[in-house]
Formats: C-alpha cells, sequence, structure tokens
C-alpha cells in the first residue's frame, strides 16, 4: 500500500466514524454564530426608564433574587447602564440549574426570568457541546471527534493534491456539463468545496479542541510563550475583616467601578463563596467581546485590588500568549471580526457540515457501484 493510499483510508475510515458528530456540531454551530442578534429582537425587558435615584446593591440584589430561588446557588449578579435591569444569574452544577432573575434597579420588582437551559438556543447549545447526550459521556464524545476531524481536514488537504499538475485546475472549479453524472459532481462538491473550507474549518476545529482540553490549552499557551497560569484563579484576601457596623464594604464596589471605567459595558460581580475567598467582578469593555475584558479581584474585607498569577487579570497586563489564549473563543465563534467575522464563521460552519454528507455518498457510491466505472482520486 502506497503512502496515499493509506492516507485515503485513514481518511475515509475516520471520516465514516465521526461524519455525523462532525454534521451535527457544524449545523449547530451555524445557528448559534448569530444568537446574540436573534435574541435583541425579543429581549426588550431587559431595559428600564432610567431614574434618579440610587440602584441596589449588591448584597440587596442577591436577596431580592434569592426569593424567587431560595435552594440555588447565585454565580454573580450583572450591573449595566441606568436604562438596564439588574440580572442575578444562578447557576449549580448537580443537578444543573442555569437561570436569570432580572430586578428593576431601582425599586427591586422581579422583570423576568430566564430559563437558560431551555429554549431554541438552550437546545442548539447542547447539541453543539454534547450532541444531546449526558454532558459526561457527550462532551467525550464531541472532544474526541473534533480533535480527530483536524486529522481529517490535514488528510483531506494531502488527497486533494493530484498526480498530475495539470489536473490541479480541475480541482478548483466546478467544471460541470449538461451530462456531467451526479457523481462527478458529488465528488467535485467534496474535493473542490473541501479545499476552499479547509483553513477555516481547521480553525473551527482547533479553536473547539482548546475550549474543550485543558491539557491543549496548557500545551497552547506555553508553545507560544506564556509564562503564567492558563486558568482562572481566584486570590485569597490579604486583610482582615473590619469592625462591624452595619456597612457591607462589597457594596460600594459597583458604584467605585463604574466610576473607574465610565465607558466599560458591564460589570459582573460575583459573591466570595467562603470568608477568605476575594471578590471578582468581570468588567465588559466591548459589546459581545470576551478577551478584552477585565478581570479584576478585590479584598472582601477592605476592597484592595488584589493580582492574579494567572492570565484572567487586567488586559492592559496581557502578554501576546495571554491575549492569544483570550481570544480562543471570540475566533471560534467569529466575534473577533465583528459581523463579518459571525458571517465568515456561519458559512464555514454551514460548508464543513457538508463535508461527512458528501464524502458519506462517495463512499455509498464506490462501495455499492453498479458499474466498475470509478473516479480516481489521484488523477
Amino acid at each position: 500500500m502506497t503512502v496515499k493510499k493509506f492516507i485515503f483510508q485513514l481518511h475515509k475510515i475516520l471520516g465514516l466514524i465521526t461524519g455525523t458528530v462532525v454534521f451535527v456540531v457544524a449545523i449547530t454551530g451555524c445557528c448559534w454564530a448569530f444568537r446574540a442578534e436573534i435574541e435583541s429582537f425579543y429581549d426588550d425587558y431587559k431595559k428600564v426608564a432610567p431614574q434618579n435615584l440610587p440602584i441596589l446593591t449588591p448584597t440587596v440584589a442577591k436577596k431580592l433574587a434569592e426569593e424567587v430561588f431560595p435552594e440555588n446557588t447565585v454565580h454573580g449578579t450583572a450591573f449595566k447602564g441606568a436604562d438596564d435591569a439588574i440580572e442575578v444569574i444562578f447557576y449549580d452544577p448537580d443537578p444543573e440549574f442555569y437561570r436569570s432573575v432580572f430586578l428593576n434597579p431601582y425599586s427591586g420588582e422581579v422583570i423576568q426570568v430566564d430559563d437558560h437551559l431551555s429554549g431554541f438556543f438552550a437546545f442548539i447549545l447542547k447539541g453543539h457541546m454534547r450532541i444531546w447526550l449526558p454532558k459526561e459521556i457527550g462532551e467525550q464524545v464531541v472532544g474526541a471527534c473534533i480533535l480527530t476531524f483536524i486529522l481529517i481536514i490535514i488528510s483531506g488537504f494531502i488527497l486533494w493534491f493530484p498526480k498530475k499538475r495539470k489536473n490541479i485546475k480541475q480541482r478548483l472549479k466546478f467544471d460541470w456539463k449538461p451530462n456531467t453524472r451526479w457523481k462527478r459532481k458529488n465528488f467535485d462538491l467534496h474535493t473542490v468545496t473541501g479545499f476552499y473550507i479547509c483553513s477555516l474549518a481547521l480553525v473551527l476545529a482547533f479553536t473547539g479542541s482548546v475550549i474543550s482540553y485543558n491539557w491543549l490549552k496548557y500545551v497552547v499557551y506555553k508553545s507560544v510563550g506564556g509564562e503564567k497560569v492558563p486558568a482562572f484563579i481566584i486570590p485569597e484576601n490579604t486583610g482582615k475583616p473590619q469592625d462591624a457596623d452595619g456597612t457591607i464594604p462589597m457594596d460600594f464596589l459597583i458604584v467605585k467601578l463604574q466610576k473607574e471605567s465610565p465607558n466599560a459595558v458591564g460589570f459582573e460581580l460575583h459573591y466570595p463563596k467562603t470568608a477568605d475567598e476575594s471578590i471578582y467582578v468581570e468588567v465588559t469593555n466591548s459589546e459581545g467581546l470576551y478577551y478584552d475584558a477585565d478581570y479584576r479581584f478585590f479584598d472582601q474585607n477592605t476592597l484592595e485590588e488584589l493580582e492574579t498569577k494567572a492570565i484572567y487579570g487586567k488586559y492592559e497586563n496581557a502578554k501576546v500568549a495571554d491575549k492569544i489564549l483570550r481570544m480562543n473563543y471570540d475566533i471560534h465563534i467569529g466575534a473577533i471580526g465583528g459581523i463579518a467575522g459571525k458571517i465568515i464563521a456561519f458559512l464555514a460552519s454551514l460548508l464543513t457540515a457538508s463535508l461527512p454528507v458528501t464524502g458519506a455518498l462517495l463512499w455509498y457510491g464506490r462501495k455499492y457501484k453498479k458499474k466498475r466505472t470509478l473516479i480516481n482520486v489521484e488523477d
């Protein structure tokens, strides 16, 4: 068996094994691309009439929301502008519970309760992350198949090159005539589309694998010269508890940060889980982007700002390797390029979804052909 025939067999076998998963992940990725834009058409409840009154403190917002879900855990509270509702986010891993309570920032009235685990986009995300299997099984299946898909892309690119250079042009375009058979058209759809989409498909698959595997995240970070810890680390308090005088330092933090960062889009405050853990606040600096957010940590007793050893700190302190890893998710969903980037990600996912289909049809045509004529992939 020649090297190219071995690569062809590897490409075929791996493609047949992972094809269904790759198709589902790619199609659901298409649907997810414009989630924020679609949801913006029906999220008017997130806006309120601004008033010349003080907004709810983090402590009061948490207390009011806990009256709705007293048995569940508050993950954090998001504060935005004067005309935005306060969002209190609940999350428990087992059994999985993920909901948001939206409060009027001035009166504390409950405006809306969102269930993030139900609805169209929740269904799409479950398909994308775990093909609707139980989490502990589905995530492993998807992760392994997408990692394997990287090998399929590379082997497909090698197979794309014909033996004779004069046939390269034929692999670059659809040269169909009225009498061109469907097998030839399907072959061209697989090879020509695969050639043009392989680089973008490789980016989507690789960034998705980095999200799935912490070991790959570590390898990527260190290989580009990273010096910090590629994880999320919340530092411990350094100050001592203050004398009780009825005030809670955390309640002054959001107002303080809003004055320091008036151009920020929002502030998501996360409550300490223990007496030793600091408060952390995610400061969103760009709408729809995550990589340039500031992760700031404060002593819960004194509000002294603390530093973390991880890559998730202030963006202005991030080095090149830190920025590369922090951009991974925004690259994966196309948000890094704005609306144009999302369109590219959408089209790349859609065309990637076609490859397992045309590949399976190629296999079927070869295995169950009625005639002996066959398109030689080595021509």
